[in-house]
């Protein structure tokens, strides 16, 4: 974990940063990583320029944008670079990009996608690898990804390679960059951070909770519908169905007896949810970090979570890990959190205790310590 820095470490970024150009993706987690990070710059005079791609910002998102003063959206339909055919909206972003900082003449260019690391930027370039196919297709289809893979293989490799600078949010993401797409000269380590005023314990309901893209594999949502019939408690189940492309789940999900589908919910919603929840479960084949768990921590659940390197590398004693494609294993890790109210508990705070470790304040220090290293390095 990063270590602590001083307020007074903190201001004295002011002098050498004070814009930053920021590309998200409106269609998964590197959202709410991108507001809580621009809200907490913003505390010591950062102004961030956000340039959104994949799908159009929700009334929802457009709204929580708006509340953060130091944020300017910039928003565009390009699809992402693990979308299908793909490339040539990924050459029209490129283009749009460069435009924005030839216009906005930021001091970092932080991107969370990898291609466009690869473009000739005039101010220094850090990538954040939050997920990626390749590692994503092992974890999930337990092979190589195909042939068809192979131009977005070479994409993101060139992209890494010329950034000044790579950042995941867990060792474990940092490692599969470097395995799949050859050796990272400068990396560095930031774990995610969560504002722990949003997300807190209220009076526990005798249910479990699980929140994510009903539409990733990696997610395992379906392992969790097909042992909710075993389960002593019901299992909701928050999140969107839709792929952002427009493809439909596979499965045909309905609410039964034991699941109840919530369908996408908002921050505050979701909030609430997870303020009630006895126990979350997350059997997640891959999850390079996992907001979904730390908000659920955060909110005093006992964590039941897919047995990765990654959830390992975060969570340590404070859950209950469960082979992933073991129903019977993970019911009866439930089913025994459940029978057992002390067992519950214990976990439940030991988890929120973690995670009031990841915060926003601690992830926003790593990032302005890494970008004062990258302008220091250019002068």
């Amino acid at each position: 974990m990063e270590g602590h820095h001083s307020t007074d470490f903190l201001d004295s970024f002011l002098v050498m940063v004070k814009k930053v150009l920021m590309t998200a993706d409106t269609v998964g987690g590197v959202w709410t990583y991108a507001l809580e990070l621009a809200a907490g710059l913003g505390q010591h005079g950062v102004e961030v320029a956000l340039a959104t791609m994949g799908a159009p910002l929700t009334p929802q998102q457009r709204e929580a944008s708006g509340q953060i003063p130091n944020l300017e959206v910039f928003e565009s339909c390009f699809k992402l670079e693990w979308m299908e055919d793909a490339w040539e909206d990924v050459a029209k972003a490129g283009e749009w990009l460069l435009q924005l900082e030839g216009r906005l003449q930021p001091d970092i260019i932080h991107l969370n996608g990898f291609v466009h690391a690869a473009l000739p930027w005039q101010a220094p370039t850090l990538v954040v690898g939050h997920s990626c196919v390749l590692s994503w297709w092992e974890a999930v289809k337990g092979e190589a990804a195909p042939a068809s893979w192979d131009r977005y293989r070479q994409e993101v490799r060139r992209g890494l390679q010329a950034a000044n600078l790579v950042i995941a949010p867990s060792a474990a993401m940092l490692a599969e960059l470097n395995a799949h797409y050859g050796e990272i000269v400068k990396e560095k380590v930031i774990s995610n951070g969560r504002d722990s005023g949003v997300f807190f314990p209220s009076v526990k309901k005798e249910f479990v909770l699980t929140a994510g893209r009903l539409w990733d594999e990696a997610k395992n949502v379906a392992a969790l519908e097909g042992i909710a019939p075993q389960l002593l408690w019901p299992i909701y189940i928050a999140g969107e169905e839709k792929h952002p492309e427009g493809k439909t789940d596979a499965m045909n999900r309905v609410s039964t007896i034991n699941v109840h589908l919530l369908g996408r919910l908002y921050t505050e919603e979701l909030a609430s949810w997870y303020a009630h929840a006895s126990i979350y479960a997350l059997p997640a084949r891959y999850e390079p970090f996992g907001l979904s768990v730390l908000e659920a921590a955060l909110s005093g659940c006992a964590l039941v979570l897919g047995d990765i390197a990654s959830l390992r590398e975060i969570w340590g004693d404070a859950a209950v890990f469960v082979p992933p494609d073991d129903g019977n294993a993970i019911a009866h890790a439930i089913n025994t959190l459940i029978n057992d109210y002390s067992l519950r508990t214990a976990l439940a705070a030991k988890a929120r205790t973690r995670a009031l470790k990841f915060t926003p304040q601690r992830m926003v220090a790593g990032y302005l310590e890494a970008y004062q290293d990258l302008i220091a390095q250019q002068l």
